[in-house]
């Protein structure tokens, strides 16, 4: 990417990491941090008015299905990456349920090649614990890992069979990176798509029940400790599941979590309408679970706020609810959805920018989530007040299955910097590659 001196000017900074919460301006020189401060010298910069918004760190999901190679018509590197830095986000962790999967070597290559190419963003590939998302066979963990994966994981699918997932946690130890759960016992989801309650009785649709994450969040947990292994629970959507991680950590287990923006706002009278954009996997679940992950996200207890970004063709959503595939966009939207916890003040700017940045940069060991000077200049302006309309196609995402289509927003990324690089621009659209 093009190097570019660029002074932002007037913002309110927020950095987590320095616990820095001050109107100032930033300069950006060499891909870097140069300088925070006021009437800093702008000869020869390009000048990016932010009075009015946050500058924070650039935002860091850590659960994106990009969708390449194999499923090009969903999703791409180049089109996920686009998206990405239109929400703010600097970089994205992608996971490994691809065609091929990403369970060698040549597949996390590939996908770090066309990244380089093609994104804007960063990428960083997650590897499969087992060959093929089987749940069998351990995957060449260290190889894989050497290759470029920051984590290892079977989303998308549960490793079902204990035996085999205790050694994938005592075998991630020798990685060194985390192991991201999925955790859905699936002998007990079985047909279900919505979840178990007065509303799947009113829908006439079958249930997925809460204790199918429950269990399996109590399941990975007991085999982390044993372990001693770094466990991330994907996804949390269940008051047991937040209960669980909070008793956890408070013992002294490795365990750190994510929620989605879905899981935090919506509910599952959302599905009433037998909407397939509302077909989640977990399930959107009920109004005590949503204040149950909110609640679990304001005290620390789940780390980061991840999209679950999950992009489906349109011909493969418009089929009757139990056809339809799970999964919703969520990079784009991430920001507008998830400020409703700040204007409830649930969560301070601060917070949520620890949610977004610096918890999931330390969760995978990656530089970024600061603004310290001579960190890498990744950046994300934000207007938190700034009025506008989802239309998802008009959005980056190949894909448009989106709960929030037609809904009036209030917050948006307006400008985003990726190592110094001025990538995306609200008025502008994405500038580079």
């Amino acid at each position: 990417m093009t190097q570019q001196r660029i002074l932002i000017r007037g913002g309110r900074v927020l950095d987590p990491a320095a616990q820095r919460d001050e109107i100032a301006d930033v300069l950006v020189e060499n891909g870097r941090i140069a300088a925070i401060g006021t009437a800093l010298d702008a000869a020869g910069a390009e000048i990016l008015e932010a009075a009015g918004c946050w500058v924070a760190p650039g935002f860091i999901d850590l659960h994106v299905h990009l969708r390449e190679p194999g499923q090009e018509y969903k999703e791409d590197i180049a089109s996920g990456g686009r998206a990405a830095v239109a929400g703010g986000f600097t970089a994205v962790v992608c996971m490994a349920n691809t065609h091929p999967v990403n369970d060698d070597p040549s597949v996390t290559e590939y996908i770090l090649d066309r990244a380089r190419q093609e994104s804007p963003a960063r990428v960083y590939p997650v590897g499969a614990a087992t060959r093929g998302l089987a749940g069998e066979v351990m995957t060449e963990m260290v190889a894989l890992v050497d290759a470029g994966c920051v984590a290892l994981s079977d989303d998308g699918k549960t490793i079902m069979d204990s035996g085999v997932m205790r050694r994938v946690f005592e075998y991630s130890q020798l990685a060194r990176v985390p192991i991201i759960t999925h955790a859905e016992d699936r002998t007990l989801v079985r047909e279900g798509v919505v979840n178990e309650g007065p509303v799947s009785t009113r829908l006439g649709l079958p249930g997925n029940p809460c204790v199918a994450e429950v269990v399996h969040v109590a399941r990975d947990i007991t085999l982390a400790e044993l372990a001693g292994a770094h466990l991330h629970v994907g996804h949390v959507s269940t008051a047991g599941a937040v209960d669980l991680i909070r008793a956890a950590r408070e013992r002294g287990v490795h365990v750190t979590a994510e929620v989605t923006p879905h899981h935090l706002v919506l509910t599952d009278e959302a599905t009433l309408g037998y909407d397939t954009n509302t077909k989640m996997a977990p399930p959107l679940r009920s109004a005590r679970d949503v204040a149950a992950c909110r609640a679990g996200l304001a005290d620390g207890t789940l780390d980061a706020i991840a999209t679950d970004h999950a992009p489906h063709a349109v011909h493969e959503k418009d089929v009757e609810f139990t056809a339809a595939p799970p999964g919703v966009l969520g990079l784009e939207t991430a920001v507008p959805v998830t400020l409703e916890l700040v204007r409830c003040e649930e969560l301070t700017p601060l917070e949520w920018i620890r949610r977004l940045s610096t918890n999931p940069a330390r969760i995978i060991g990656r530089p970024g989530g600061s603004l310290e000077v001579g960190a890498v200049a990744d950046v994300a302006i934000v207007d938190p007040e700034r009025r506008w309309v989802y239309d998802p196609a008009k959005g980056f995402s190949k894909s448009r299955n989106s709960p929030w289509a037609g809904q009036e927003m209030i917050g948006r990324a307006v400008a985003t910097l990726v190592g110094g690089a001025l990538v995306y621009d609200v008025e502008r659209g994405v500038l580079l590659p």
